[in-house]
C-alpha cells in the first residue's frame, strides 16, 4: 500500500486491510491551515523550505463581516504535508506611513533580506516591511508607500490631463465601470534574471492593471507605471518566469461568475502580452467567490496556492455571506506544456505526495502538523519566536502526517505541557481521530501556564508509517485544558 505517494513497507500486513479506506488522489491538498481564516498565500522557497505568505482573515464585531485583514500570517513546509505555523509576522501597526490593513502579501529575498509587499486599499497604497528572516519580525520603517495614486501611471488621464472619473467620481477607471475606481493594491514583485525588479499590481477594471519597475533598494519605484494588455483582468496580478517568457496570470473576467484564474503570456516583463488562458478555474468548496493565487518551484517542481472556502464548510458555516470572508489556502501542482501554454489545473484534494516522512525519535515542535482541529497557536512567552498549541479542549486535535516508526516502533512518548490544574489527557492515536489508540497520557498539573514540564507515558510499540493523531481530552468546559509545546518518541 502507498501512502502520500510514499511506501509504507513497514505497516504490519495486518492492519493493510484496516487502513485501506485511506483515500488519496492526485496533485492536490485543501485545506493546508486550520487554525486561522487566511488567504492570497504567497510562496517562496528558502533553505529547503516553502513558506507561504497569507492575508488573515477576521471578523470584526464592531463592523460585522469584511475583509478586515490588518496582520499576516505565514506557515511553512519542507515535506509539503505538514506546515508549521508561525504566526502572524507583520502587523500594519508595524508602518510608520500609518497602513490600516495588510491585503494580499507577496516576499521576495534580495541582499540577504526579505521584502514583504502589501496592500492597503483603505489608503490606496502599497507598502514593503523588510526581515532579516523569513518568519519576521518584518517593519515598514517607511514613511509613505512605494506605490500610491498619485504614482505617476497608476491612474488614467483624460486628453486634458485630468484623471479619468467613473460614474461616482471616483478616479482612476472607466466611467462605465463599477463604483470603485483603481485599487491599488495586490502586489506581485519579480526579480528578473538581469536583476531588474519589477512590480504588478491594480484591480476593479480590465484598465486597472499596472506593472512598475522597482529601484534595486526594493522601496522606490523607477519611472512610470504602465498598462499592459489583460483581457478580463480584475485584481490579483502574479508574474512567474518559465523558459524565458513572462506570465501574467490574474482574478479575471469576476462579472462573470464564477471567476477563473487566467493568463497571458510575452516575451518581455512590461508589454506583448497576449494569448489568453485559464490556469485555474474557480475550485470547490469557493461558493463562486473570487480568488487569489501565486505560482512558484519548490524543489524543482511548479506550484500554484490558492484559497477556498473550505474550512468554513469543515466549521459548519451556514451562513454564505459569512463564508465569504472565511478562507482557507490550498496548493496544487502545476504543469507547463512544451509549447509554452499551462495545462489547466484540475483542483483535487489530498494529493499531493510527502517528500520525507516525520521522524517521531526527535524533538518535533507541536504547532507542525498536518491538521490543528480546535486548537490555536501562540507565542510561547512574550518576546519569544517559540510557538506551542494552545486553545486545547476536549474533542481537539492535532494531526502529524507521515510519521515513520522505525527500529520495531515506539515504547514512550513524551510531550513538554503546562496545565495549572491538571485536568486532561492526550491520547495517541494512528489513522484518525477515533482510530487505533497505542497509549494515552495523563497531563498533571505544572503549576501555572509558564511552567512547563515533559511528561511521558508508555505505548504500543508498533512499526510502520502512519498518520499520528493526538487527541485531547477532558472536561467540556470553555477553560483551556493545557498547552503544548513538543512532543517524541522513545524508540523501542
Amino acid at each position: 500500500m502507498k501512502r502520500n505517494g510514499l511506501c509504507s513497507r513497514h505497516i504490519p500486513w495486518i492492519l493493510l486491510f484496516f487502513f485501506s479506506c485511506i483515500h488519496h488522489t492526485l496533485y492536490a491538498d485543501y485545506p493546508l491551515f486550520w487554525q486561522r481564516y487566511t488567504a492570497d498565500p504567497s510562496g517562496i522557497e528558502y533553505n529547503g523550505r516553502l513558506y507561504l505568505f497569507c492575508s488573515h482573515d477576521t471578523y470584526d464585531p464592531n463592523r460585522g463581516y469584511g475583509y478586515f485583514m490588518n496582520d499576516i500570517t505565514c506557515i511553512s513546509t519542507d515535506d509539503m504535508k505538514n506546515w508549521t505555523d508561525h504566526g502572524e509576522v507583520f502587523h500594519a501597526k508595524d508602518s510608520k506611513w500609518g497602513a490600516k490593513m495588510t491585503w494580499a502579501p507577496c516576499v521576495v529575498r534580495r541582499h540577504g533580506k526579505f521584502y514583504l509587499y502589501y496592500g492597503d486599499a483603505n489608503s490606496g497604497g502599497i507598502g514593503v516591511a523588510v526581515s532579516d528572516q523569513p518568519t519576521g519580525p518584518y517593519i515598514d520603517s517607511q514613511d509613505h508607500p512605494v506605490v500610491g495614486l498619485s504614482t505617476p501611471g497608476v491612474l488614467l488621464y483624460d486628453e486634458n490631463h485630468q484623471p479619468i472619473k467613473n460614474r461616482k467620481g471616483v478616479p482612476g477607471s472607466i466611467a462605465g465601470s463599477e463604483n470603485w475606481g483603481m485599487w491599488c493594491f495586490d502586489p506581485c514583485v519579480l526579480i528578473d534574471d538581469d536583476g531588474q525588479a519589477y512590480m504588478y499590481f491594480g484591480g476593479a477594471h480590465p484598465d486597472n492593471s499596472r506593472i512598475i519597475k522597482l529601484k534595486e533598494n526594493m522601496v522606490e519605484t523607477d519611472g512610470a507605471a504602465i498598462k499592459p494588455n489583460t483581457p478580463g483582468f480584475f485584481e490579483a496580478s502574479f508574474i512567474h518566469k518559465y523558459n524565458g517568457k513572462y506570465y501574467l496570470s490574474y482574478a479575471g473576467h469576476y462579472f462573470n461568475k464564477p471567476a477563473n484564474i487566467e493568463y497571458v503570456v510575452s516575451d518581455k516583463p512590461m508589454e506583448g502580452f497576449g494569448n489568453p488562458g485559464v490556469v485555474l478555474p474557480n475550485p470547490p468548496a469557493n461558493d463562486g467567490y473570487n480568488n487569489h493565487h501565486s505560482i512558484f518551484q519548490f524543489k524543482g517542481e511548479w506550484y500554484i496556492a490558492y484559497h477556498n472556502r473550505e474550512v468554513a464548510y469543515e466549521n459548519n458555516e451556514q451562513d454564505r455571506r459569512a463564508r465569504e470572508y472565511m478562507r482557507s489556502v490550498c496548493i496544487d501542482r502545476l504543469f507547463h506544456h512544451e509549447d509554452g501554454t499551462i495545462q489547466t489545473v484540475e483542483p483535487t484534494r489530498d494529493g499531493l505526495k510527502q517528500l520525507k516522512y516525520i521522524n517521531p525519535y526527535e524533538r518535533n515542535e507541536a504547532e507542525t502538523m498536518a491538521k490543528g482541529f480546535g486548537i490555536n497557536t501562540a507565542f510561547k512567552e512574550k518576546g519569544s519566536y517559540n510557538r506551542i498549541v494552545n486553545s486545547i479542549h476536549d474533542g481537539d486535535y492535532v494531526k502529524i502526517c507521515g510519521v515513520q516508526f522505525t527500529h520495531g516502533g515506539a515504547s514512550k512518548f513524551s510531550a513538554t505541557l503546562s496545565s495549572p490544574k491538571g485536568n486532561g489527557r492526550i491520547e495517541i492515536r494512528l489513522e484518525g481521530a477515533n482510530g487505533l489508540l497505542i497509549g494515552t497520557l495523563p497531563v498533571s498539573s505544572t503549576g501555572g501556564w509558564d511552567q512547563w514540564q515533559t511528561l511521558t507515558t508508555t505505548i504500543k510499540p508498533l512499526g510502520g508509517v502512519f498518520d499520528l493523531y493526538l487527541v485531547f481530552r477532558g472536561e467540556p468546559h470553555p477553560e483551556e485544558l493545557f498547552r503544548m509545546d513538543d512532543w517524541t518518541f522513545s524508540p523501542s
